[in-house]
């Protein structure tokens, strides 16, 4: 096994995922959606921007949107929205620093200490892959595949398996030998943290959750 450093801030780049086809929006691009004024993947590059060294985009539609916000946009490689994974590998492929941390477009709460979290729990198991996971309503914790902590020597093993027509974040992950780091600590509100916007109403609700910009 090839020698990993250890993630921090300096060594880890993020990578919003933004890519998807947003069918339960009625077909849209789901990370251009206004919150509160803001297009609701701006909320997860900013959010993310503190916890990591630099960051990317991964989008199919309105490239040109995204990167007006400054940072690389990442079409996938893959045709027909193959799914998160796709992402992955492209942030993986584009990737400078040897661990990517990913986030979804639409969760605009994630933690602030995400990165920090995935890190220790990496570095604790001497794993290269760590996913975060929050308990849910019923109070069963339960993996949040799109938040991993990734380290680049994973990419083979990815393109392997999405050239077998394969797209299940879990399947992958379970493969690679995956970690947990739970959010089940006082005061980590998981409910809020990982929800996940998935349709235009829930989008409207969310809104009154932020000021306006």
């Amino acid at each position: 096994m090839a020698h990993r450093t250890a993630p921090s801030r300096s060594n880890t780049t993020g990578l919003v995922l933004a890519g998807g086809q947003g069918t339960r929006m009625g077909g849209v691009d789901k990370g251009l959606q206004p919150l509160a004024g803001q297009p609701l993947a701006w909320y997860a590059l900013e959010r993310l921007r503190p916890q990591v060294s630099t960051c990317l985009i991964s989008a199919n539609r309105h490239l040109d949107q995204y990167a007006a916000w400054g940072v690389p946009v990442l079409a996938d490689t893959l045709p027909h929205y193959p799914g998160p994974l796709a992402g992955f590998l492209a942030g993986l492929a584009a990737c400078p620093t040897e661990w990517l941390l990913t986030v979804p477009c639409d969760s605009p709460f994630f933690p602030a200490d995400l990165a920090q979290r995935l890190a220790a729990c990496a570095q604790e198991h001497q794993a290269p892959l760590v996913l975060a996971a929050a308990p849910d309503a019923q109070d069963v914790l339960r993996p949040q595949p799109t938040f991993a902590l990734i380290h680049h020597d994973l990419a083979p093993s990815l393109a392997d398996f999405l050239a077998q027509g394969e797209h299940k974040i879990g399947l992958w992950a379970a493969r690679q030998g995956r970690v947990l780091c739970p959010f089940d600590r006082s005061g980590d509100a998981p409910l809020r943290s990982f929800a996940n916007i998935n349709t235009l109403a829930q989008l409207q609700a969310q809104g009154q959750a932020l000021p306006a910009a």
